[in-house]
């Protein structure tokens, strides 16, 4: 993840493995409190994926959409998807330090699954 510390987008690219494309998709980084408690709250949809960052669980209360979960842990392997409706407290996941939401059925057409890796791509300051 390196040391950007800060909110903010860039992309995230998922290596799923078994000879199939990356796919490549635009992302949301919430690395403050603030915006990761916001997450999705209050949107009719996404585009493209929010990484909330360190973070090991979710939760759907006030969501208006049901989403996609994917925790990922140190080394951005993916440990586990979910989707889950609005209104419900995902359970912790001891191993997970990263969580990215998405729009329930995205990460299946992406090929994040477990055992998947991601990469964040941040562009570069100054573009």
């Amino acid at each position: 993840m390196g040391r950007h510390g800060r909110d903010g987008r860039g992309e995230l690219v998922v290596h799923a493995g078994g000879g199939e494309p990356s796919v490549t998709v635009p992302l949301e980084i919430a690395t403050s409190y603030r915006a990761r408690t916001k997450g999705l709250l209050g949107r009719d949809s996404i585009d493209g994926a929010i990484l909330l960052s360190p973070a090991n669980s979710v939760h759907t209360f006030r969501m208006r959409i049901p989403i996609d979960v994917a925790y990922l842990d140190r080394h951005l392997r993916v440990i586990a998807v979910r989707t889950m409706p609005p209104g419900r407290l995902g359970m912790p996941r001891l191993r997970a330090r990263h969580v990215v939401e998405a729009g329930a059925g995205a990460m299946a057409e992406w090929g994040m699954r477990k055992g998947a890796r991601v990469e964040v791509v941040v562009p570069a300051e100054g573009g």
